[in-house]
């Protein structure tokens, strides 16, 4: 449903990634399920991710210093490896296994509509994701991005303020004319704060199928209520 808030019509559209472009709980699972590890693979991928914010809050907090979202994800992985008693990897193996975040694969929907997208719109990720991360990933996947933007760029986790403005700055453009697209409310609601428009995007399978997500209703602060990228896609006029 198009719930148009501003009447400027974005020129840029600034992207979350992980959940919103790519299935992370699922890609992850298919490689603990591939490397035959003796734990559950759908528990393992959401103990990993349920270090992430922590480990981004300590840095935003100043109780570590910049850190990389790789060094993170491994900080939070060695935890994860403890956490279920696997010692069988070598570190060459759980180098790879960290680097899985690199090899994420898309939605379904993703790269048909980030094309469409495309012809009117100038696409950027704006994903917590660092750089190297999210242009092996784009390589891997064939994401179709005109820009790749991260935390790291701006050396603030989002939800700070920095990230979404300095969006706007890159491109010398006011707040109004970049749009967020994610699959998170709170992502969204501080875009939205910032003055950024918004487009939620439902991802229900995020977490897994055992997990449905039942947070798909719309929002005040979204322009935007999608399906997927397709259905953006049409709302927008393309």
């Amino acid at each position: 449903m198009n719930n148009p808030l501003m009447n400027t019509k974005p020129t840029v559209l600034a992207f979350d990634v992980f959940g919103t472009v790519v299935d992370w709980h699922g890609s992850i699972a298919s490689e603990v399920r591939r490397l035959n590890l003796g734990v559950e693979p759908e528990a393992f991928a959401t103990a990993w991710r349920k270090g992430y914010r922590p480990a981004m809050a300590r840095v935003r907090s100043g109780e570590l210093p910049w850190t990389k979202i790789d060094d993170l994800h491994r900080m939070i992985l060695d935890e994860v490896l403890t956490q279920f008693g696997i010692t069988s990897l070598t570190e060459p193996e759980i180098r790879h296994l960290n680097f899985v975040w690199h090899r994420l694969n898309p939605w379904p929907d993703v790269i048909e509509g980030l094309g469409q997208l495309k012809t009117q719109f100038t696409l950027v990720t704006l994903s917590n994701g660092n750089l190297g991360l999210l242009a092996n990933m784009a390589k891997k996947a064939g994401l179709p991005w005109d820009l790749i933007l991260s935390a790291e760029v701006f050396r603030h986790y989002k939800p700070d303020p920095e990230t979404y403005l300095g969006v706007a700055q890159t491109f010398d453009i006011p707040p109004e004319k970049v749009m967020l697209v994610a699959s998170h409310k709170d992502d969204l609601a501080s875009a939205h704060a910032c003055g950024l428009q918004t487009a939620f995007i439902e991802r229900p399978l995020e977490f897994g199928k055992d997990h449905i997500r039942d947070d798909l209703h719309q929002e005040s602060f979204t322009n935007y209520h999608a399906k997927d990228f397709l259905d953006l896609a049409r709302q927008l006029g393309i």
